[in-house]
């Protein structure tokens, strides 16, 4: 009888160890479970190699800093444990999560100071938050009545789980037939919505809201490639009525690249067809992971 582990799901690291990621758990009281103190990050590998490695660990290690949370592991040590991860479950492309959580402090201590931190990482089958045909017509987004949680109460650019606004925004959102969610602040800016940043083409230029917003990598590759293709950028806020009028609008997610927009509360963007200019960003991304500057294999 094979006793060997079962990869074929996707594996963990928890605890000093490599585990199905089935069996992967966090105990009921830490923190990360009851306050969803935690931070994590997502990179992705795709055709065997990380995609901007470099930039994920970046901001994994200032959103630990942000939140004042202890991976406990330096960069080489977590690179070395979620190569580990896609290499025993063999993913080519894959969807790759470090975690860090707040741990328990002392029974009964409501001292976060107290609490060990703990870090989780995971490596599961690359994951799209927009299905084939969904990416081939364009998504439905609902711009929703439900505003994104201030930056001066959960600073956005550090990623976190602090996600009861996108959700209920997202159950509205399905309830009324769209494919997924956009959320204000309270100037009625369009922010961001479920793992994803949003872009427009207004007036002939690229604008992605500038605040409010977690700096996507994703979002940032797309900044860096729209530059470099010549098109004008433009960080600032995008009113909801400026995105339902835009040209062209998309999505940037490290699940899925660039997601092309067509419909923004049923009615039809632009002309109601993926754009030329999300056409061309949408190669570039993808032609870019073919590039060794941003490419770090994996040793299978």
């Amino acid at each position: 009888m094979d006793t060997s582990p079962d990869f074929s799901r996707g594996c963990a690291w928890q605890r000093g160890q490599y585990l199905p990621v089935d069996q992967a758990s966090i105990p009921i009281t830490d923190w990360g479970f009851l306050r969803s103190d935690a931070t994590y990050d997502v990179v992705t590998v795709w055709q065997g190699a990380f995609f901007r490695l470099d930039a994920h660990l970046d901001r994994f290690f200032e959103s630990c800093r942000r939140f004042r949370l202890d991976p406990g592991r330096s960069r080489d040590e977590v690179a070395q444990i979620l190569a580990g991860c896609v290499r025993r479950a063999g993913l080519r492309e894959s969807y790759v999560e470090m975690i860090v959580t707040r741990g328990q402090p002392p029974w009964g201590s409501r001292d976060p100071r107290q609490a060990v931190n703990q870090f989780h990482a995971f490596a599961v089958p690359y994951v799209w938050i927009a299905n084939e045909e969904q990416r081939r017509r364009g998504l439905n987004v609902v711009v929703s009545d439900v505003q994104r949680i201030p930056p001066a109460s959960v600073d956005p650019r550090a990623k976190n789980y602090h996600w009861n606004d996108l959700t209920m925004g997202l159950l509205g959102a399905l309830d009324a037939g769209g494919d997924t969610v956009l959320l204000t602040d309270a100037a009625g800016h369009v922010v961001e919505g479920p793992g994803f940043n949003v872009f427009a083409v207004v007036e002939g230029a690229l604008v992605t809201p500038a605040e409010g917003v977690l700096e996507g990598i994703t979002r940032r590759t797309v900044i860096e490639l729209a530059q470099s293709l010549g098109m004008p950028v433009a960080l600032r806020p995008l009113p909801a009525a400026q995105l339902r009028g835009a040209q062209e609008a998309f999505l940037s997610s490290s699940a899925g690249g660039v997601l092309p927009v067509t419909r923004v509360d049923g009615r039809a963007v632009g002309g109601g067809e993926v754009g030329p200019v999300t056409q061309r960003l949408l190669q570039a991304y993808w032609d870019l992971h073919q590039d060794p500057r941003y490419s770090t294999p994996v040793a299978y």
